[in-house]
């Protein structure tokens, strides 16, 4: 991959450091970023029907998360680390005992500690949760990043709304789809939806405007 092929995808890179507002240095995420889009060149074949950006989002970001774990750049405290690691060991036994997994109640009283710790420290796992899994599960892999641009976002915020996404009407989640995950124009999708060009701009508009309004409760 040449240089001025990297270049091109520079304020991609430069975006997703945003993300991880945890973590200082950001030019380290940007090296390593860089190591996930010449990854993705590699791999990447015109024949998967999708957008070589889109394509290598997955690979930007994962190297970028790979380096904050590895590093610890994310602000965990030290007991909320050892909390969740006792919860693991304790869910291990637990299923054993109870053939299921343990409920939150059942892991405070085994590691005798109050139930809202543990809910806290579980809380945090999801912190790292990959933010470019499927939004849907219809064998389509629409991302969080595809569908909202705001790079101000962290993390709890993004957890928070790929929840408001999933909670979509089948037609609203449909338009969405189009959009964005098949990079349609709006008048194809309006094409497709038996709609006009104006009635799909409203409705993406009320959509993106809905899912504002739930963040901002």
């Amino acid at each position: 991959m040449k240089e001025e092929e990297i270049d091109k995808y520079s304020n991609l890179i430069h975006s997703l450091t945003h993300y991880f507002e945890g973590y200082k240095n950001k030019e380290d995420l940007y090296q390593v970023g860089i190591i996930g889009l010449i990854e993705a060149y590699n791999k990447f074949d015109d024949s998967y029907n999708v957008k070589f950006s889109t394509y290598a989002y997955k690979y930007i970001l994962g190297e970028m998360k790979k380096l904050v774990r590895e590093d610890k750049g994310i602000k965990i405290s030290r007991n909320i680390t050892k909390l969740n690691y006792q919860i693991e060991k304790a869910k291990i036994i637990l299923s054993q005992k109870l053939c299921r997994e343990p409920n939150t109640y059942e892991l405070s009283e085994f590691l005798e500690v109050e139930e809202y710790e543990i809910i806290e420290a579980l809380k945090t796992i999801n912190i790292m949760q990959s933010i470019d899994e499927p939004i849907n599960n219809e064998g389509k892999e629409v991302t969080l990043h595809d569908v909202v641009s705001d790079n101000s976002m962290d993390l709890n915020t993004l957890i928070a709304l790929k929840e408001e996404l999933n909670n979509l009407t089948p037609f609203e989640r449909e338009l969405i789809n189009k959009r964005y995950m098949d990079d349609l124009s709006q008048s194809e999708v309006a094409n497709i939806l038996g709609l006009t060009q104006v009635k799909v701009s409203r409705e993406e508009a009320k959509i993106k405007r809905k899912i504002k309004e739930k963040l901002a409760v």
